[in-house]
């Protein structure tokens, strides 16, 4: 499952992506190589598409505020000889376990996170997908929502009460599909999904479906990535970039890899075209736990009261940025 939210200057110039005031840092392309195929936590019945495997795509673009360090070649190599030199001469008690994990102290070729490529999830394929370029192509859109279940599930059962008191008084797009992640949001954008239209303000809330392989950092850069990709396609919008919610229970590695995620997604907000925002402590008791009656007995998905919790907390900001 994942969720869903525009000012920034792209530029490009000799193939290098800016971002704000920042340049961004590409990671080292990689042949496309098939994977298994599979959805996400919280992905639904009846959300992806078909089978088969999942290609991983080109590397994209990441804002080097949330860029993980990566050591050129030479770079590991010279490190690596530092390491390798100190542990020969070193005479301390420590040096017959420096020896033993020598090759775990040595720094290993960066791989290629996934998480921040364009790769086409179940999640986009098929008839979802097609229908959200469909209303692209149609144009007349104020207000875009992206990301996973979080945001897609607005509008199911009871929940759409709250979608419609919020927001159909908006022209408003919700290409969220639960299940996904930030590599099939970065595709869908690419093909199609953001052509078409421009969309005064995007809320965007993803990354929760990454946090099973994925660490935080490199969940942080598949963010990353998104924001370019929305900022190229939709230079004029204002974005909206939700803190990814809390789940589970205070406690669980989850909802510490997802505090961290966010610490560093923080980073992108410019108060000019990208707007950071954590509504998550609004959901939670003093000891961190869910309020009664806010999300499902998954300590992941919102109920009407959260998705009410969620409108009123964004409510006035887009209210601001769509004013006539």
């Amino acid at each position: 499952m994942q969720r869903p939210s525009t000012l920034i200057v792209i530029a490009l110039v000799a193939g290098v992506v800016s971002f704000g005031v920042v340049e961004a840092q590409t990671q080292t392309p990689a042949p496309a190589v098939p994977i298994a195929g599979g959805q996400g936590p919280g992905a639904g019945p009846g959300r992806g598409g078909g089978g088969g495997p999942i290609v991983i795509g080109e590397p994209a673009p990441v804002p080097s505020a949330v860029a993980i360090p990566r050591p050129t070649e030479a770079e590991r190599a010279a490190v690596n000889a530092a390491v390798q030199s100190f542990i020969a001469s070193n005479q301390s008690p420590t040096a017959p376990l420096l020896k033993q994990f020598e090759s775990l102290l040595m720094l290993q070729p960066a791989r290629l996170n996934v998480a921040a490529t364009f790769t086409q999830t179940m999640q986009r394929r098929g008839p979802r997908h097609e229908g959200f370029v469909e209303i692209a192509k149609q144009g007349n859109i104020d207000l875009l929502l992206h990301g996973d279940s979080i945001t897609d599930w607005w509008v199911q059962g009871d929940n759409k009460a709250m979608f419609d008191r919020y927001f159909s008084h908006i022209r408003t797009a919700n290409f969220a599909i639960a299940g996904d992640t930030t590599q099939g949001v970065l595709w869908g954008l690419r093909n199609g999904e953001g052509q078409g239209y421009q969309p005064r303000a995007v809320m965007l809330m993803i990354g929760t479906n990454n946090s099973g392989v994925f660490t935080a950092p490199e969940i942080a850069e598949g963010v990353g990535a998104v924001v370019l990709e929305l900022r190229r396609n939709f230079p004029d919008a204002k974005i909206l970039m939700l803190a990814i919610f809390p789940r589970s229970v205070p406690g669980d590695p989850v909802r510490d890899k997802i505090a961290e995620v966010n610490r560093i997604i923080s980073r992108l907000d410019d108060r000019r075209h990208v707007f950071y925002m954590d509504i998550g402590d609004r959901f939670l008791d003093a000891k961190g736990f869910f309020l009664p009656d806010t999300f499902r007995a998954d300590n992941l998905h919102p109920v009407v009261k959260g998705y009410e919790i969620w409108g009123e907390a964004v409510s006035a900001t887009l209210a601001d940025w769509l004013k006539p």
